[in-house]
């Protein structure tokens, strides 16, 4: 990332009260896909006066700003990450719940000959694949 969630909110002219920059820097650091509930218990945390409602305006809030995309992997809960991120595709454990990124030139490349046979020049997509572990 070549800046901080907080700097983006910034240059989009959001006001940053103390609690929507501590979201953000718990969002910053975030090397999964939280949900609401993960993102307030870790804000929480950090700033005991947070209220879980305070984190769904903010998640909101960057939503609608561009910031954060919205996931929703099929266990009913709606999962955060940052918006400028390296492109990836999403492996989903449906034992664990366990979001694994994955990026494969196999994959990409058969999208962009898909899309062209088709008579289309790809602009994006978002590829999340749902499994179990094989027992070995």
């Amino acid at each position: 990332m070549t800046d901080t969630i907080l700097s983006r909110c910034e240059a989009k002219g959001l006001r940053m009260t103390d609690q929507r920059r501590t979201i953000a820097r718990v969002l910053q650091e975030a090397d999964d896909h939280p949900d609401v509930e993960e993102l307030y218990a870790r804000a929480s945390a950090a700033d005991a006066a947070i209220s879980i409602a305070t984190v769904y305006r903010t998640v909101k809030l960057f939503e609608e700003a561009g910031i954060l995309d919205k996931h929703d992997f099929g266990d009913g809960r709606a999962r955060y990450e940052t918006t400028d991120r390296e492109h990836h595709d999403h492996l989903i454990d449906l034992n664990s719940g366990e979001v694994i990124e994955f990026v494969d030139p196999e994959i990409e490349a058969l999208q962009d000959r898909i899309a062209e046979k088709l008579g289309y020049r790809l602009k994006g997509h978002k590829l999340e694949l749902y499994g179990v572990p094989i027992k070995k």
